[in-house]
């Protein structure tokens, strides 16, 4: 695998096992307004593309249903509350993190989880260990868009030439091929191999040891 300078990676999926807490989320807002719940593998379709769009696919008739926005917010609140209940990174994040670290690598996480629990995420797990964290917010684009991924190359002083963007998704393949950026997408994530391919997924790893070697 080739070195870069910059590493750029999703969150949800690619360095933070999250579903379970999503989805017990999930459930708690529809639950609580009257509404059907999901399993486990239904929320691992939902999400990708941010927690509302994540809930406009759980809630019946999406945004048009009337307690859209009390059920909305009954997930924010309650995932913000039990958003450490068990996540957890996956097997070789911290090692791959440490490693990025001690050969002065630059490390942002782009995410569209919304900001609050990007940032407290990234900061109870990693510390220092990545530089910056952006997460969804209202005056810039969320991903496939290129914005947050530029925002935290800018706040990185880092130029997306020797930059590799890293993700679980379609949403993260389209995001990289947007910034113009090369794409490792992982395979410990919430889509296989054949999703991905068919999502135009050229570069995979199986474990994080295979994007920096320890």
């Amino acid at each position: 695998m080739r070195e870069y300078d910059t590493y750029v990676f999703d969150l949800d999926g690619t360095l933070l096992s999250t579903l379970d807490d999503l989805a017990a989320s999930c459930n708690y807002a529809l639950r609580t307004n009257g509404m059907e719940e999901h399993s486990v593998d239904d929320v691992r379709r939902f999400v990708g593309n941010g927690v509302r769009k994540l809930m406009e696919r759980a809630i019946p008739q999406g945004d048009s249903n009337p307690l859209f926005d009390k059920t909305y917010a009954d997930f924010r609140k309650h995932y913000m509350e039990h958003n450490l209940d068990t996540t957890k990174p996956y097997p070789g994040i911290m090692d791959l993190l440490s490693r990025l670290k001690e050969r002065n690598k630059k490390v942002a996480v782009v995410s569209n989880k919304f900001y609050a629990a990007t940032q407290a995420l990234c900061r109870h797990f990693f510390g220092d260990l990545v530089d910056v964290a952006i997460g969804e917010r209202e005056n810039i684009r969320k991903k496939p868009a290129p914005d947050t991924v530029e925002e935290a190359l800018r706040q990185l002083d880092a130029d997306r030439v020797g930059a590799v963007y890293i993700g679980d998704s379609d949403v993260d393949i389209m995001t990289a091929r947007n910034c113009k950026m090369p794409c490792i997408s992982v395979l410990w994530g919430f889509r296989d191999k054949e999703f991905l391919v068919d999502h135009g997924a050229t570069t995979f790893v199986h474990s994080p040891e295979e994007i920096f070697p320890f």
